[in-house]
């Protein structure tokens, strides 16, 4: 007789062991993979009546992730990108559970089989050079609260960091000097060294000699010395937003998130002439075709492509004229 695994005990292995131990993801990875199955244990305590610690893995087949994921955008209103976040995270699961389960193959090849549903691909956003300034002239410099959301914000559209990245940064970071860079640990524990600009290595210079707070490690702490949240950067960045509009008017159109300074690092980049490629590696892209998206917005590139090409419009032939006697006289001459 096959002695199956309890589905709690498959959960918990697969965070523990799977994700954390072995493959070792980054904590909003297993932030995002936690969330979903708590999504989808609570959806299976309202739809099947067992509490979750009850369920069993026969419990989770194909029409029923189906039928969670249809729930998601009917009750929670999800977008098709968090939908297709979701079942990614429940394949990763399922593609564990094959090993662990290997008689439960025909259930987990079904549900390995559901497809992504299609998303239109939105218009990349990116401030233009008037508009960042118009914001990073707003912080009061004069206050700590003022200068390090003035650091935070021209770093922010220098190096291109994910907001994760950002608030994450300890004041080791930081190297100055020749080479001057970030250091930073992205996506899937990446490492990268982002290099800065001679001005973006000043303003960092004059904000490490500022006080410590709370003999805080972290390079933009609160006023208690911890981490800022991501909620709090959005809170600073919409409050200079708003007061920006005043002296740039076309701020009121956009709705700026810290993630469409990272789009405006990349596009500062491609407007330079820096290679594709390299825009990739400096904004820390799995794979060039995620930077291909800059390609797509940057309307410049296509006009001057464009320019290049021959038009379509017929040559017209002159029309004959007889010449003139006297002319041609001159010109034998």
């Amino acid at each position: 007789m096959t002695i199956v695994t309890p589905l709690p005990a498959l959960i918990e292995r697969f965070f523990t062991q799977r994700l954390i131990h072995q493959r070792g993801v980054s904590p909003h990875t297993v932030a995002s993979y936690r969330d979903t199955f708590r999504l989808l244990f609570r959806f299976a305590q309202k739809a099947l009546h067992k509490a979750p610690s009850s369920l069993e893995l026969a419990d989770l087949e194909a029409p029923f992730i189906i039928a969670f994921l249809d729930d998601l955008e009917a009750s929670r209103a999800a977008t098709t990108n968090t939908r297709n976040l979701r079942l990614t995270a429940i394949r990763a699961f399922f593609r564990y559970v094959a090993f662990e389960e290997p008689a439960h193959s025909a259930q987990i090849q079904r549900i390995l089989a559901i497809p992504g549903k299609l998303c239109e691909k939105r218009e990349v956003h990116f401030l233009s050079r008037a508009e960042i300034e118009a914001i990073l002239a707003t912080p009061n410099r004069a206050t700590w609260l003022g200068r390090r959301d003035y650091t935070l914000l021209l770093l922010a559209v220098q190096t291109g960091l994910r907001l994760s990245e950002l608030t994450g940064l300890d004041r080791d970071a930081v190297t100055l000097g020749t080479g001057a860079h970030i250091f930073c640990t992205g996506k899937g524990r990446k490492e990268r060294r982002t290099p800065l600009t001679s001005y973006a290595r000043r303003a960092l210079k004059a904000w490490l000699n500022e006080p410590l707070r709370c003999n805080t490690t972290a390079l933009f702490p609160n006023i208690h010395g911890g981490r800022l949240s991501p909620d709090a950067v959005q809170f600073l960045l919409a409050k200079y937003v708003k007061s920006a509009c005043e002296r740039c008017p076309s701020l009121k159109q956009k709705r700026i998130t810290p993630h469409i300074l990272r789009h405006t690092a990349a596009m500062e980049l491609l407007q330079a002439g820096v290679d594709i490629s390299v825009i990739a590696l400096w904004l820390g892209h799995e794979s060039i075709q995620t930077t291909q998206i800059y390609l797509h917005a940057h309307i410049a590139l296509k006009i001057a492509a464009l320019a290049k090409l021959k038009s379509l419009e017929p040559q017209r032939t002159a029309r004959f004229e007889p010449r003139d006697k006297l002319l041609a006289f001159l010109d034998a001459l």
